[in-house]
């Protein structure tokens, strides 16, 4: 069973960066596929991100292309979101998980990290 931990997640302000990381506790971390997910208050998880194992394929949401990019670390697995330009409606928990394969489908994600939250003022 992978476990992972996200950690990164504060407070900012309007049009600041901030860089989420992903500790995974398996070295087999290389061989799933990753994604970011996020859910503000009151509504369904959403997908943000995901990266192949290899880290040579990435997606992403229409809402976060262009500002955020999703990247990995196999030496160290790690998997990282950084996220530029924040917006108050970026505003949310953040999640990783893995995946046998790319996806935008919560349900295709196998293991699932703990959430960091995100708070983004205007």
């Amino acid at each position: 069973q992978v476990q992972l931990v996200e950690s990164g997640g504060g407070l900012v302000q309007a049009g600041d960066s901030l860089r989420l990381s992903c500790a995974a506790s398996e070295r087999t971390f290389s061989g799933y596929a990753m994604g970011w997910f996020r859910q503000a208050p009151g509504k369904e998880r959403e997908f943000v991100a995901t990266i192949s194992w290899s880290g040579s394929s990435t997606y992403y949401a229409d809402s976060v292309k262009g500002r955020f990019t999703i990247s990995r670390d196999n030496a160290k697995n790690t998997l990282f979101l950084q996220m530029n330009s924040l917006k108050p409606e970026d505003t949310a928990v953040y999640y990783c998980a893995a995946a046998l394969e790319t996806s935008n489908r919560s349900s295709r994600y196998k293991y699932w990290g703990q959430g960091t939250q995100v708070t983004v003022s205007s």
